[in-house]
Parts: structure tokens; C-alpha cells; sequence
């Protein structure tokens, strides 16, 4: 009966603790054989202590090692076909045994206003819906009460006592608190939300009573009803209390006698008797025992209560857990994914945080890198106005060059003319004509040498051509190569904003976001178009 264990390891560490004097986290074995006698007495197993002096070779054992033994050596000998009835009433009956050693430790407190059985009840109470953790300090166990199921406690506490419930108060009084152990738990609900002494004590007692039939002993619903009677056709008030499994009867609200029980079980059903002329208030039972049973509730509202529980009664009626145990654990799994959720929401704030600055970083890279190519593209353009000055310059001279030839062609019509001249004076000018021709192989000379260098400078102008071509060609390059990491810091910030915006949400908005500042702001579009434009 492994479940009946785990239902009760919180009341077992209590009563562990209690009987921890000499040393944190560990009892002697002495004064666990007193313990473990109860227990195994309520079993129907005696002697069963004595095999704690042969369980391990120490003196003394952890709760961990004490929970191991109890698991192998007593609670193995009850078997998975024990009655639900069974384990509950051994469940009552050991979580009494372990209040019994623990209880000295809770009832003496200054200026105490609940009775010793309520403290009790609610010690049963803080049992069930306790959560058993690792207590990192001392590598020993923690028994705690969630936040949640103390406001849930002490609300029901609250509003059975005619008083106001201030949910906020209590968010910053268990913030301030922190962790609940049943100490805490009882001071709160004494000292706190139980009026200041000022109401009636039994008032007091009677509505933990309440909360102690709803959690450990599953009242699902109690009140009164009008039951038809099976062999005279009339109709009887009784005081009708259900649990799952079971619908039992007494004569008045005392539960002092029973005066009936009808078992619940899946094939049982229970519907409202259907009238066309007028609601009616009345319902019937089916049970497997082939029995209908008519039942009259006190208003409309009422029927449709008591058929919500009834139904919810039905369907845990095979249920090895209690209904509050089962509600306490989907409750207790539901705040553990939340938490899990959290922590995965936190940890993706995280790594979009990480991916933002790695963002920015390559941003900046990306900026650097075209402030670097926009003084490569500033550096060509300054080469290309040299290119283009010394271009002009070229053709300046070969302008320069045709005005010269233009001359010399015009000096060699004159000299023709002149020929005719020359030749009468022949011999006369045969010196001067020697000189001349020596002068005109100069100027041959001379008119090869500016040809050849027109066809240097033709060479030449071709070549910054060609120069010219190659630059533009890596100047469109750069301008390529700015456009596309200006493309890919578009497409990353976009990327950035979808991504914020798909995990934006309630939970998310519940953390605090990144705001970069100025300094930290990546580059925009229109920084970038203006910071080409000025390139």
C-alpha cells in the first residue's frame, strides 16, 4: 500500500521531528519503536519494532531510512485489495498516533484561542495538503503548505465566520512569511483571521469542524432533505451528509446516529424528476442495489447543488485517493506547471535577451564594417577624379598637339610656295638649303617622336579606360555588398520584432522587457539611406 504511505509521510515527519532532540535529522532508534508498536498494533502486526535493532547496524536512523522500513516491514503486509474504508479509517487512526507524540510541540504557544481539537483538526488538515521538499540546509525533508492552499484554508476559515477576506493582505503577508510549516499555519489562522479573540470560541471550533469534514473526511455536502420513505409512501426530513461512496442519513445536524447509509458506487445515477407543468424540487437516487429513492431538496437551487454532488460522489466513488487528495494534487500539478511554464518563459526572455545584444553586436559589426566600405567607395571616387583630372589634361595636350600640327602644315604650304624661289636661287641658297634640310630632318624627327607619343598617349588613354571600367566595376561591388547587410539587418530586426511579438503575452508582460537605449539603438533604414547617400 504504497499510496497510504505517501498519504501519510507528512503526519510520520511530524511525529520524526518531535522525536528529534539530541541531533537534527536523525532519532534514535529507542524512540522509534515506541512509534512504530502504534502502528504496526492498528495493522494487526505485533512485534514489528523489533526488527529496528537489525535494521541497519547505527543507533539511529534518518527519516528517510525510518520511512524505508516502514514501507518494507509494515505497510507491505496490507495488500492493493484493503478496502477504501480500511485505509481510511488507518489513515485516521495512525495520523492520531502521530499527533499524540507531536502534540506538546503545537499546544504549548502564549495566548492560545483555538481548543486542543481543533489545533488537531487542523494539524490533519495541514497533513493532507502539505507538500513534503528537500531542505537544502541540513540535507533533511521539509514539510510545507503552499501559499495558495493557505489562503484557500483560511478563506473557507474566514467566510464560515461571517468575516471579510482580504486577498491582497494576505499576497503580502505570505510574501513577507515566505514558507508555511504547520507552526506558521497555526499562528496565521489564530492570530490573524480568527477575529482577535473577539468571537465565540465554539463558533470558532465549529467552523475548522467544518473545514476538517471537508478535507479529511470528504464531506462533499451536507444538509438537509426530504426522503421518501420506502414502504410508507411519506415524506421525513433528515440531515443527509455525502461522501464518495456514500450518502448517509441522520435525524438532526448532530451526527450523533445514524440513521441510514445508501452506498454510491458507477452504476448509480441520480436525475431530477422532470415535471412540464411546474419545476419541481424533487430528484431521484438509482443505486446498484436496484433502489430508487426520492429525495426533496429545500429550493430549486438546491436540487441542482445536491445533483452536481451526487454526481461528483458517483464518479470517485472506486477511488483509492480521497477527493480532496486527488483536488490537492491537480491543484499541486497545476502550480508545478505554471512554475515549470515560468521558468521556461524566463529562460526564453533569456535567450532572446542573449540573441538581441548578439543582435546589436553584429549590428555595430555590420555598421563598422560599412563605415569601412563607404571609405573604400570614398577613396575610388577621389581616384576617379585624379583619373578623370589627368583624362582631361591628356586631351588638353592633344589638343594641344593638332593646333602644332595645324602650324607645321601651314609652314609646309609657305615653304612650297617658297620652292620655287629657292630653286631660281639654288645655287645662290645651295647653304642655306643644305641647313634647311638639316632642319627638316629635325622636324621629322621631332613629328615622329610626337607621333609616337600620340600613340603612347592613345596606349595610355586606353589603359585608364580599361582602370576606369575595373573601378566602377568594384564600386558597384561595394554598393552590392552595403545593400545586402543592410537587407540582413532589415531582415534580422524584423525577425527580432515577430519573435517579441508572438511570445508577448500575459505572462510575458509580467517580466520586465529590454529597452535599449539611445546609445544601443541599431541602426534604422533611414540611417542607413541617409548614411549611403552622404558615401
Amino acid at each position: 500500500m504504497t499510496h497510504l504511505l505517501k498519504n501519510l509521510s507528512n503526519s510520520l515527519w511530524h511525529a520524526f521531528h518531535a522525536l528529534q532532540l539530541d541531533a537534527p535529522g536523525i532519532v534514535a532508534k529507542s524512540k522509534l519503536k515506541v512509534l512504530t508498536a502504534n502502528i504496526g498494533t492498528l495493522i494487526d502486526l505485533y512485534g514489528v519494532e523489533k526488527g529496528l535493532e537489525h535494521y541497519r547496524s547505527t543507533q539511529s536512523l534518518t527519516f528517510e531510512q525510518y520511512i524505508y522500513y516502514l514501507q518494507k516491514e509494515v505497510f507491505s503486509s496490507l495488500s492493493d485489495t484493503t478496502s477504501i474504508q480500511t485505509c481510511r479509517s488507518l489513515e485516521a487512526g495512525i495520523g492520531e498516533i502521530c499527533w499524540l507524540v507531536c502534540q506538546k510541540m503545537y499546544l504549548n504557544r502564549p495566548n492560545p484561542i483555538y481548543k486542543d481539537h481543533s489545533v488537531y483538526q487542523l494539524f490533519r488538515i495541514f497533513c493532507l495538503l502539505a507538500e513534503m521538499e528537500a531542505d537544502v540546509v541540513d540535507s533533511s525533508y521539509l514539510v510545507t503548505m503552499h501559499s495558495d492552499e493557505v489562503a484557500r484554508v483560511a478563506s473557507q476559515l474566514v467566510i464560515s465566520l461571517g468575516l471579510s477576506w482580504d486577498a491582497t493582505d494576505f499576497s503580502a503577508l505570505a510574501t513577507a512569511i515566505g514558507t508555511f510549516r504547520f507552526p506558521t499555519f497555526l499562528a496565521v489562522l489564530e492570530s490573524k483571521y480568527s477575529g482577535g479573540g473577539s468571537l465565540d470560541i465554539d463558533g470558532i471550533a465549529e467552523a475548522i469542524d467544518d473545514l476538517y469534514q471537508t478535507y479529511v473526511e470528504d464531506v462533499i455536502k451536507k444538509g438537509y432533505l426530504m426522503k421518501k420513505g420506502y414502504l410508507l409512501p411519506t415524506l421525513r426530513c433528515f440531515w443527509f451528509v455525502l461522501r464518495p461512496g456514500e450518502l448517509t442519513y441522520y435525524k438532526d445536524s448532530q451526527q450523533k446516529e445514524s440513521s441510514g447509509v445508501i452506498a454510491l458506487d458507477t452504476n448509480s445515477w441520480a436525475d431530477a424528476i422532470s415535471n412540464t407543468a411546474k419545476p419541481d424540487k424533487r430528484f431521484i437516487l438509482s443505486t446498484s442495489e436496484h433502489r430508487c429513492i426520492e429525495l426533496v431538496a429545500e429550493d430549486h437551487r438546491g436540487r441542482l447543488q445536491w445533483l452536481s454532488a451526487l454526481q461528483t460522489a458517483i464518479q470517485n466513488s472506486e477511488e483509492k485517493i480521497s477527493y480532496q487528495r486527488k483536488l490537492a494534487n491537480q491543484r499541486r500539478s497545476m502550480r508545478q506547471a505554471i512554475k515549470q511554464e515560468k521558468e521556461e518563459t524566463r529562460l526564453e526572455l533569456q535567450l532572446e535577451r542573449q540573441a538581441r545584444i548578439a543582435a546589436e553586436i553584429q549590428a555595430r559589426k555590420l555598421e563598422a564594417l560599412s563605415k569601412q566600405e563607404c571609405a573604400k567607395v570614398q577613396e575610388l571616387e577621389d581616384v576617379k577624379e585624379k583619373l578623370e583630372t589627368l583624362l582631361q589634361e591628356e586631351k588638353q595636350a592633344l589638343r594641344d598637339e593638332e593646333i602644332v600640327r595645324g602650324l607645321q602644315a601651314r609652314v609646309l604650304r609657305e615653304e612650297w610656295e617658297r620652292r620655287e624661289q629657292m630653286e631660281r636661287l639654288q645655287l645662290e641658297q645651295q647653304e642655306l638649303l643644305e641647313l634647311e634640310k638639316l632642319k627638316r630632318m629635325e622636324f621629322e624627327l621631332k613629328q615622329q617622336n610626337n607621333e609616337r607619343q600620340l600613340r603612347d598617349a592613345e596606349l595610355r588613354l586606353q589603359q585608364l579606360e580599361l582602370e576606369k571600367q575595373t573601378l566602377d566595376s568594384e564600386l558597384q561591388a561595394a554598393r552590392e555588398k552595403v545593400r545586402r547587410s543592410e537587407e540582413a539587418q532589415i531582415l534580422l530586426e524584423s525577425q527580432l520584432v515577430t519573435t517579441r511579438s508572438i511570445r508577448s503575452g500575459e505572462k510575458i508582460r509580467r517580466t520586465q522587457s529590454y529597452v535599449p537605449t539611445t546609445k544601443e539603438r541599431p541602426i534604422l533604414i533611414d540611417d542607413r539611406v541617409s548614411l549611403t547617400k552622404n558615401c
